[in-house]
């Protein structure tokens, strides 16, 4: 191509070709302009709440206002904006240049495609800067996007919180209102303290004072604990000295009695009904001898020159229990004997008196004041216990019979009355007595024990007398056998222990017994009779005993001329019109103190 201008009159030049060059030329910026203005997209607004990303720092210039040619390209004012030239107006003013212009055109073309160029440039520049925009504001969505999935979760979490919330509201008006009394508690126990400390502080003066005067006192009573030790150790050695002495009474007393072979025997005065306390001058117990007993009674004079004159009838027995004796004391007497009967000794013990003269209360007692036989069944179960780590093993078998009317009946048989089996007295081939058809129960312990008692107090014979309300109408007889067996050393022994509670003597007159009642106090009053008519054949030691007078002699054979150590109780009512029967109980167990039945000895193999 040529640089030689050409005139426009000139008819030389064809100006065809020159039009063609200019076709081709032109289109190019404007396929470039049309290109730029398709391949730049208009930058999509941020979402709210995204936060726009920081473009890359760009030259700062002046603010334009946009061109048309950047307004069609969709490029963002005021992003990456370069300082462009601008366009010259092609066939527009005076600047125009002529068809024949061909280099005027073209180097207005390149100025075009220059100006083209660099605004394409700066269009992909601003082009790289909304993509790295859309890709950290992607990043910046799928931020949001889990910050907000861990927000509905924490807002599917409110409901809880919010209970959770007012439980704690309930606690903290809760502990406030404790804070509260507690303020109000600190308060008062503050006043308090106060007057504590003040209290305190005076106690404090008051025991220095009295430490002072302690620290006296204590040495003092050093001197004195000294001479109280040596005192207590005196009572003490005299204390045991006195129990050793008495055990040794006891002992002597049980061998001069074993050597003497009698009966021993015990009275005991029951009082006055109408005043337990009161006096009773008729009967005089003296109070230097706990063996006499003396009965007084004013008798007019049969010659009538002198007033009246006092008889007195003195008897003497191993013990006497006045009216105010308790039934720990009676029985802390006989306790020796009951042991006696662990050691292989047969015993036994009777309650001899008339009607309503406390034998019944003496043997049995009641559930406050338990009797002899109650007391004597815990000392032989509790006395066994004691045994066994000695070695000895003991068995114990209970029987219950009473002679009602010359008849012997079990009082631990539990079937019907019309159905009660008949019984009778026997010897043994070891010259015992036993008693058919009888109800023997193996017991293991006391309360089993008082368990038959019970039921032999329900199935015993008793009525309503003009001397007593409920007075018993036979002879009670509880016997309980036992063995016992030392396998260390080989030994066995067997003793009974018998406990006699015998109906009491009555008088017609007094009683006014009829009917049914006269043939009980006949048979009770034979009974007694034939009773001392064996104790006088004792005493007499006459070569026949009539034992088999009544069936009581016959039971007790072996406790009165048997190998058995026998105590009697001899009860006397304390009223003045009982003196005769009295008198005569007190002659009787006198007699029975001089019976010799030979010296008993232990059952043992």
């Amino acid at each position: 191509m040529t640089s030689k201008r050409v005139h426009p009159g000139s008819t030389d030049v064809d100006p065809q070709p020159a039009q063609k060059k200019i076709r081709r030329v032109e289109p190019e910026p404007q396929r470039m302009v049309a290109a730029s203005a398709a391949g730049v997209k208009r930058p999509v607004a941020p979402a709210i709440g995204v936060k726009k990303p920081v473009a890359a720092p760009v030259p700062r210039h002046p603010v334009r206002r946009p061109t048309a040619a950047a307004t069609v390209a969709g490029v963002p004012t005021g992003i990456n904006k370069q300082r462009v030239a601008p366009a010259a107006k092609v066939g527009t003013g005076p600047t125009k240049r002529a068809p024949w212009d061909l280099k005027g055109k073209y180097s207005d073309l390149e100025v075009k495609v220059q100006n083209y160029q660099s605004r394409l440039k700066g269009a992909n520049q601003e082009n790289e800067g909304l993509k790295d925009f859309m890709s950290r504001a992607k990043e910046d969505i799928s931020k949001l996007e889990n910050e907000l999935d861990s927000v509905k979760l924490q807002l599917k979490e409110v409901p809880g919180l919010k209970k959770q919330l007012e439980r704690v509201s309930e606690q903290l008006e809760h502990v406030s209102q404790q804070r509260d009394t507690l303020e109000k508690d600190f308060s008062s126990t503050s006043d308090k303290l106060k007057s504590v400390t003040t209290l305190k502080d005076c106690l404090t003066s008051e025991l220095h004072d009295a430490q002072s005067h302690l620290s006296i006192c204590r040495s003092s009573l050093e001197h004195k604990e000294e001479a109280l030790r040596k005192a207590q150790e005196l009572i003490r050695q005299m204390e045991e000295d006195l129990y050793n002495g008495e055990m040794e009474r006891r002992r002597l007393h049980n061998t001069v009695q074993e050597l003497k072979g009698n009966i021993r025997v015990f009275c005991r005065v029951r009082p006055l009904l109408s005043n337990v306390e009161a006096d009773i001058p008729h009967i005089q117990l003296p109070t230097h001898d706990a063996k006499a007993v003396v009965l007084a009674k004013s008798e007019e004079s049969h010659t009538g020159r002198s007033g009246d004159t006092q008889k007195n009838y003195s008897f003497s027995f191993d013990h006497v229990f006045g009216p105010r004796a308790s039934q720990q004391e009676v029985f802390e007497e006989m306790s020796l004997l009951v042991q006696s009967a662990l050691d292989g000794y047969n015993v036994c013990c009777f309650a001899y008196g008339q009607t309503g003269s406390g034998k019944t209360y003496t043997m049995e007692g009641s559930e406050e004041e338990p009797g002899v036989i109650p007391r004597a069944v815990q000392q032989i179960f509790k006395a066994a216990k004691a045994l066994e780590s000695k070695g000895w093993e003991y068995s114990f078998t209970a029987s219950f019979v009473e002679i009602y009317n010359e008849t012997l009946r079990d009082l631990l048989f539990k079937g019907k009355a019309n159905k009660r089996p008949e019984h009778e007295i026997k010897k043994t081939s070891s010259s015992g007595i036993t008693v058919t058809n009888l109800t023997y129960q193996s017991v293991t312990c006391e309360d089993q024990v008082h368990g038959l008692i019970e039921l032999a107090n329900q199935n015993r014979s008793t009525a309503k007398t003009n001397m007593n309300d409920q007075s018993s109408r036979s002879h009670s007889v509880f016997q309980l056998d036992i063995e016992g067996k030392n396998s260390d050393r080989g030994t066995k022994c067997k003793s009974s222990l018998c406990l006699v509670d015998l109906a009491g003597s009555e008088r017609v007159q007094k009683s006014q017994s009829q009917g049914e009642r006269f043939k009980e106090m006949t048979a009770i009053n034979s009974s007694l009779t034939n009773l001392g008519i064996v104790i006088s054949a004792l005493a007499s030691k006459e070569s026949h005993i009539p034992y088999r007078n009544s069936k009581l002699t016959y039971l007790l054979q072996h406790c009165l001329g048997g190998n058995s150590k026998t105590l009697m109780f001899v009860n006397i009512a304390a009223e003045m019109d009982s003196f005769s029967e009295s008198l005569n109980s007190l002659r009787f167990a006198s007699k029975v103190n001089d019976c010799v039945i030979g010296t008993a000895s232990a059952n043992r193999k």
